[in-house]
């Protein structure tokens, strides 16, 4: 039948490949760094610890595996397997097998990471979160080699892909003065959360590209993003100048892997023609002898199951794109499935930095010999140039940089000062240098720095990246001994 044939997009092979391998990539990204910092943060012993979280857990509204039970070992299990059916789809291998085999594949790294989500508290508040769970859901139905793409999940992964970007735009828009006057980008490279090695030269590029920036930005998000939808070879032209511009992102900031899922989503509106044409070395003409023997009858009403499904999830998005009251990175249902998307609605104009200090002497005074705690992403060090960090996520690093625009008080930062007065190990491998080399300090406390970046003058003269003023003391001396200040 003629509609049965409409289901089947074989000019999109290349696109399903870089979809499935590309999202499993990710996944391996987000395990390997849960692995890394979850027990640290959540753990039984962290931060803020899952246990006490699961006390007052509501058990129907956030799907997990830790619903009865949470150990940093069964933590660990979830990861190791995340990261074996991750590699495998990066490989390429549940692929080779029927449509089943990499659907079950990615609905197991969807509820996995799901798990780790739903009990990450602030840690895992973050709208890639959501994006990384939908977006895994989704290509489960792309099928396998033994099957031509599916047309209508590719347009469910356009569609998210124009929630991601004309979300964002409209966020803008509806957000701060400075996106309306074109000056953001005046501040943005410079008061991003995680500067990149090249943000600095970013910033310090004329104003007036600055404000041509902005403008590409609105065009890119708020233009582009309908004509993924037109036909070839416009929408493969309009997934191009998405994925131009997310590499802009890429080089000049660290945003764990937002950037990343956005120009592998794009991939979605992109045709085997059009990737030929762009990269010769493609082939034109993928093998079809798995296709040509086209979908299974299960295939095709599973698909068109969940293609209504997720249509009729799309209400709420809908109706959030077209509200004045617009919600940025929320989830309508507790699958996080169809999701509305958005970031930096508004700008900071000046950076804030939290800085973290230790002493050895007995009497905290202006006399003792502090030294600062170093951490891996968020500056510090003046003269340290910026590490490239995503797709990977410092996800405590980026909790840094939330305490200045909220408040120091926050629990899990307390937690974090009490466990540096421990010299707690799994603590001081999330940062990069201890001042005191795994000793205990006697007493820590907390500045607030303005730090800018220092123009090329300053930086021939000093050998400086960063220019800091002292603020204030944020929080005064802490002891385990609770002598001075809060315990």
């Amino acid at each position: 039948m003629d509609w049965v044939s409409w289901f089947d997009a074989p000019d999109y092979e290349f696109a399903r490949l870089v979809l499935q391998r590309g999202i499993a990539a990710l996944y391996f990204v987000a395990f390997l760094s849960t692995l890394n910092q979850f027990p640290a943060l959540l753990g039984e012993h962290g931060l803020l610890p899952v246990p006490r979280f699961l006390e007052g857990f509501s058990r129907l509204h956030r799907p997990t595996l830790f619903r009865w039970r949470y150990s940093d070992r069964l933590l660990r299990w979830v990861c190791a397997a995340g990261l074996a059916v991750s590699a495998l789809l990066v490989a390429g291998v549940p692929q080779l097998g029927p449509p089943w085999v990499p659907l079950i594949a990615f609905l197991a790294l969807w509820l996995l990471y799901m798990s780790v989500v739903n009990v990450g508290q602030t840690f895992y508040g973050f709208g890639w979160e959501m994006l990384l769970l939908e977006a895994g859901f989704t290509v489960a139905f792309l099928g396998s080699d033994q099957t031509e793409p599916p047309r209508t999940i590719l347009l469910l992964l356009v569609w998210l892909v124009f929630r991601l970007e004309f979300g964002a735009g409209m966020i803008k828009i509806r957000g701060g003065r400075e996106w309306r006057d074109l000056t953001a980008l005046y501040y943005h490279h410079e008061t991003q959360p995680m500067p990149g090695p090249l943000s600095r030269q970013a910033h310090l590029l004329p104003r007036p590209f600055h404000r041509l920036e902005v403008l590409g930005n609105h065009f890119a998000q708020l233009v582009v993003p309908f004509f993924l939808f037109a036909p070839q070879p416009l929408a493969s032209a309009a997934a191009g100048i998405v994925i131009f511009t997310q590499l802009w992102l890429v080089a000049s900031g660290n945003f764990a892997w937002l950037n990343w899922m956005a120009i592998v989503l794009a991939f979605a509106a992109v045709s085997d023609p059009v990737a030929h044409a762009v990269l010769p070395f493609l082939p034109l003409d993928w093998d079809r002898e798995a296709g040509s023997r086209g979908n299974p009858t299960y295939w095709l009403a599973m698909c068109l199951a969940v293609t209504l499904l997720l249509v009729v999830l799309s209400y709420w998005p809908l109706r959030n794109l077209v509200s004045q009251r617009q919600l940025m990175n929320a989830a309508f249902n507790r699958w996080q499935l169809v999701n509305t998307y958005g970031a930096f609605g508004t700008v900071t104009k000046h950076r804030i930095e939290i800085v973290v200090e230790g002493t050895l002497d007995a009497e905290p005074d202006d006399t003792a010999d502090w030294r600062e705690y170093g951490f891996k992403g968020k500056p510090g060090d003046v003269r340290r140039l910026p590490r490239q960090w995503a797709p990977y996520h410092l996800r405590l690093d980026w909790l840094m940089w939330f305490l200045p625009l909220r408040t120091v008080h926050e629990e899990w930062f307390y937690a974090l000062l009490g466990k540096l007065l421990e010299a707690d190990r799994r603590t001081l491998r999330l940062l990069r240098e201890d001042p005191f080399d795994g000793e205990p300090p006697r007493w820590v406390r907390v500045n607030s720095y303005l730090y800018r970046f220092a123009t090329r003058a300053e930086f021939r003269e000093t050998g400086e990246r960063w220019v800091r003023t002292l603020l204030y003391e944020a929080i005064p001396p802490l002891s385990l001994r609770g002598s001075h200040g809060r315990r």
